[in-house]
């Protein structure tokens, strides 16, 4: 069984429930585009509009069929977490939109939801993963920056959140927001190009350091986009580790309990994660629709140089045993 583990989903259910009960979300105002719209919470900058990619369903089960992958791990788009709504409005934001991807998952048997949680709270992120595991979630994609830019992972409010993800096994996706919080990437479309990479980069880095990784250690932790430059930088995270032992955690026993995706676009670099990480923490990845995704994410795993075993393992094998149960 082929998995693409990192894709994007909106159901269409969701945008027209959105439509229809925005006014029971105060902090809540949709942005018209046309036929479309995007959000703007809490009085926030407005996000990009839901692109047709997004919720496509037809568009995408031809795309999954020519690439010959079986099944999709699917969680939402990161514009509209909300995390920048209240902590209540922004839990029963987040149900909305659980509600709707469980619903696609169970009318669409080959995409796996993975959740959202409110984590400007993390009580009610707790609580709100404890709710999609019981409604079969295997966990959540979450943002790398909660509580709006500038936010961080280690925060000590969230404890009660990866206490639960401890507890639940939970499958937690890394992924960067749209905001990397650098003005400096705002053009070139280096937004894509790096943004993404350094945000993922200082928010896995940080729950490094801060001993996340090892103390939660029963949440599978996926650092996405090939774990951004962490494989690169481990060294240089190494050293920095050495000059304060008593207050950082390992950044080398950290590396082996991640798991990373096969999205970076270069076979060597490809290969290079693999010799850094082990084949058996790496699965297929595409960032299904989005342009600065992998169209073909199954051709750079064959260019890798793996055996056909290896190929097994990061094509399915391993997203078979995380999220499938």
């Amino acid at each position: 069984m082929v998995i693409d583990c990192h894709a994007h989903f909106v159901p269409p259910s969701l945008l027209d429930a959105v439509r229809q009960q925005a006014g029971a979300f105060p902090s809540l105002r949709l942005v018209e585009d046309g036929t479309s719209f995007g959000f703007s919470f809490a009085g926030g900058k407005p996000t990009r509009p839901v692109s047709k990619p997004l919720s496509d369903l037809d568009g995408r089960l031809k795309w999954m069929d020519e690439q010959e992958i079986d099944r999709q791990v699917v969680g939402g788009w990161l514009d509209m977490f909300g995390y920048e709504l209240p902590a209540e409005e922004g839990a029963r934001w987040s149900g909305l939109t659980n509600e709707h991807l469980l619903a696609a998952a169970k009318a669409e048997p080959r995409f796996i939801p993975l959740a959202t949680v409110p984590l400007q709270d993390g009580a009610r992120a707790a609580d709100v993963l404890r709710e999609a595991h019981a409604a079969g979630f295997p966990g959540a994609m979450i943002g790398t920056q909660p509580k709006g830019v500038g936010g961080v992972l280690d925060d000590p409010t969230l404890d009660p959140f990866w206490r639960a993800a401890d507890e639940l096994g939970s499958v937690l996706f890394v992924h960067p927001v749209f905001e990397s919080g650098d003005i400096r990437v705002q053009d070139y479309g280096m937004a894509n190009a790096v943004g993404r990479i350094t945000d993922t980069l200082i928010a896995a880095s940080r729950i490094i350091y801060s001993g996340h990784i090892l103390r939660y250690r029963n949440a599978k932790v996926i650092a996405g986009i090939g774990g951004a430059a962490l494989p690169y930088v481990v060294g240089r995270l190494r050293r920095n580790y050495t000059l304060d032992r008593d207050n950082l955690g390992d950044p080398d026993a950290s590396l082996s309990a991640l798991y990373f995706d096969t999205l970076v676009h270069d076979a060597a670099v490809l290969r290079f994660l693999a010799n850094q990480v082990g084949i058996h923490r790496i699965m297929l990845g595409s960032d299904m629709p989005f342009p600065i995704g992998d169209p073909k994410p199954g051709k750079v795993v064959g260019e890798a140089g793996f055996s056909a075993s290896e190929i097994v393992s990061i094509t399915g094998g391993l997203a078979q045993e995380l999220f499938v149960r």
